[in-house]
């Protein structure tokens, strides 16, 4: 998977609950699963707009883009 999601990295960080997340967001708590595991086939920008807000962080801190080649070699991307 190319795009790797960072969810929970910013969740841990505050000590925020998926259950409070998803609700300050305005999703379920199973959404936010789909997306913590890296099954959503999209997000829109409204959902990415809320959830930016309500951890205060950048797009970039909770999506990651990884080469699927340099993985796949089992070497990072510089």
């Amino acid at each position: 998977m190319a795009i790797v999601v960072r969810i929970d990295v910013e969740l841990a960080k505050r000590k925020m609950s998926v259950g409070e997340f998803a609700e300050r967001v305005g999703i379920t708590p199973a959404n936010v699963a789909v997306l913590k595991n890296g099954r959503a086939k999209a997000v829109r920008f409204s959902t990415l707009d809320a959830m930016c807000r309500v951890l205060d962080c950048q797009v970039g801190d909770l999506l990651e883009w990884v080469d699927d080649a340099a993985e796949d070699e089992g070497t990072e991307n510089p």
